[in-house]
């Protein structure tokens, strides 16, 4: 299988913002997306992205302020994340999907991951009132 490595997480004062990056290697993705899960919660989708053509999928907790984007010669993907709150707390994990057939609807960032089967080990993020 292959390495995926986060970064860019931090503490940060609510409605600031921090952008985390997933570098990919030893194999090739449909999606990578974005996931998080907070202390006594379950895991919630945030975004995935089609590197077919750099859809980008959100969940409805996203929209408006996280923005996922591409960089398909390095291999990686970024979360722009803006006007972050405190519920925004959490651990990121990067996921792919690989090894599937399929179009745009396999990157979808569904709470339990669904088709995505690879995961990182996270970035920590933090947000302050």
């Amino acid at each position: 299988q292959g390495h995926l490595v986060e970064s860019g997480g931090g503490s940060v004062r609510a409605g600031g913002s921090l952008r985390l990056s997933c570098a990919a290697s030893g194999y090739t993705f449909k999606c990578m997306g974005w996931f998080r899960q907070a202390p006594g919660k379950e895991r919630e989708g945030v975004a995935g992205i089609y590197l077919g053509d750099g859809t980008p999928i959100y969940a409805d907790s996203a929209k408006g302020r996280f923005t996922i984007s591409q960089d398909n010669t390095k291999n990686m993907v970024h979360l722009q994340m803006n006007s972050l709150k405190p519920e925004d707390n959490a651990m990121y994990y990067c996921a792919t999907v690989t090894g599937l057939d399929g179009g745009h609807w396999l990157c979808r960032p569904r709470n339990e991951g669904h088709f995505y089967n690879d995961w990182g080990q996270g970035t920590q993020v933090n947000v302050s009132s």
